[in-house]
């Protein structure tokens, strides 16, 4: 039987020594340190990791020495991005005020037409292509904010280098400029009716200034104050502002201009007339030739009775002294007391009578060789036979009957 006596220096507990652990139910970890139950396992420094409430291990921090993840970047790129686009508006808006209000005087007068469905893309290149505005583009995008006005075909006019509010302004006013067209055999008359009808003009207006005296042509004689023959025919483009005066002006211009390209002055003397008189030749040729292979015929008829001291006999010096166009011509009419009555009066008219074209003063300052002395409308398209003799005439007179044309 054994028994327990006192402790002894050799008893573990009492010396310290290493001896067989009592059994607790847990196994000594090496160094001689339990862990604590309240902290938990440690980790392999030796220290406690802590453990939340319900025993689960807490994260702690890398320690020294580990790798850190990077930190994110995109809330910097947001706002570079944001800062990128707030510049370019700010520099897209301050360069479209600048082209809307250009500095600088406005420049020369331009004209713009629009023809009908063009669209503000079309409209706005061509103000660019004409100099109106430096800027289609600028143009386009100022008008998405301030609105575009509703544009009718025409044609409008400018100065160059025009702020967008004034484009709109005369966009919005409707067009602007109008076109004048004086074909040839028109007279002054008819032209003053015409100009009549163009915004800010008057048919009394214009004819007072064509017999005013004041606006003259190099080939009007001294003493005449009558125009006909004198202006140039063709199309005239009148923009806002311009007077009778200047237009007149320009029809006179463009008449003397042609008038100098074929050598007036000395084609006329060629054929024995005064620059004038030639262009009264002409004027009659206008209007009885009627047709190009007409004019030369014509031209060389009038010399011909002019050299045989004959009366020109032409219906439409008398047509002219009674104001009229065309029409039939009575034996009343022939029998009016005028000196543009060239039935009773032998010579040329005292001014020519119409306008004429290019065509009918050039077949008057050369007209073709022949000895003819009359003619006489023989076919529908206005084809006219001609004759030396009165016997010849009157058969050229009954086919033309026989046709229906007489």
């Amino acid at each position: 039987m054994t028994t327990s006596g006192p402790s002894g220096p050799d008893d573990p507990e009492q010396t310290g020594q290493p001896g067989h652990a009592e059994q607790t139910g847990h196994a000594e970890r090496p160094g001689g340190i339990d862990p604590d139950p309240a902290t938990g396992p440690s980790d392999d420094d030796g220290l406690p990791r802590a453990r939340s409430r319900s025993g689960a291990r807490r994260e702690q921090g890398p320690r020294p020495g580990t790798h850190r993840p990077a930190r994110r970047v995109w809330p910097r790129v947001v706002v570079a991005v944001v800062g990128v686009v707030v510049l370019v508006l700010l520099v897209g808006f301050l360069w479209v005020q600048h082209e809307a209000s250009p500095g600088g005087s406005p420049g020369a007068q331009v004209v713009a037409t629009v023809g009908s469905g063009t669209g503000a893309s079309q409209l706005s290149s061509t103000l660019q292509a004409t100099g109106v505005i430096s800027s289609s583009l600028a143009y386009r995008i100022w008008s998405q904010f301030h609105g575009s006005p509703s544009v009718l075909p025409g044609s409008y006019a400018f100065d160059k280098n025009s702020s967008f509010t004034t484009v709109d302004r005369v966009l919005s006013a409707g067009p602007n400029v109008f076109t004048l067209d004086i074909p040839p055999g028109f007279t002054v008359a008819e032209v003053a009716a015409r100009v009549g009808q163009l915004p800010g003009h008057s048919s009394s207006g214009f004819a007072a200034v064509v017999s005013g005296g004041t606006v003259r042509s190099p080939w009007q004689p001294a003493g005449s104050d009558n125009l006909d023959g004198l202006l140039g025919t063709g199309r005239y483009v009148v923009v806002p502002g311009e007077t009778d005066t200047t237009l007149l002006n320009s029809m006179i211009d463009r008449f003397d201009r042609l008038a100098h390209r074929l050598d007036l002055q000395a084609a006329s003397a060629k054929v024995g007339l005064t620059p004038y008189q030639a262009i009264t030749v002409a004027s009659i040729v206008e209007k009885e030739g009627v047709i190009a292979k007409n004019l030369g015929p014509v031209a060389r008829v009038i010399l011909n009775r002019l050299a045989n001291d004959m009366p020109l006999q032409m219906d439409s010096t008398v047509l002219y002294s009674e104001g009229r166009d065309g029409g039939p011509v009575t034996r009343a009419d022939l029998a009016v007391h005028s000196p543009y009555n060239t039935y009773l009066n032998k010579g040329l008219t005292p001014t020519p009578i119409c306008f004429p074209s290019e065509a009918a003063l050039q077949a008057a300052l050369d007209p073709p060789s022949g000895t003819w002395l009359y003619f006489v409308v023989v076919q529908p398209d206005g084809t006219e036979a001609f004759a030396d003799t009165f016997a010849q005439q009157q058969a050229n007179e009954a086919l033309a009957k026989q046709r229906g044309l007489g």
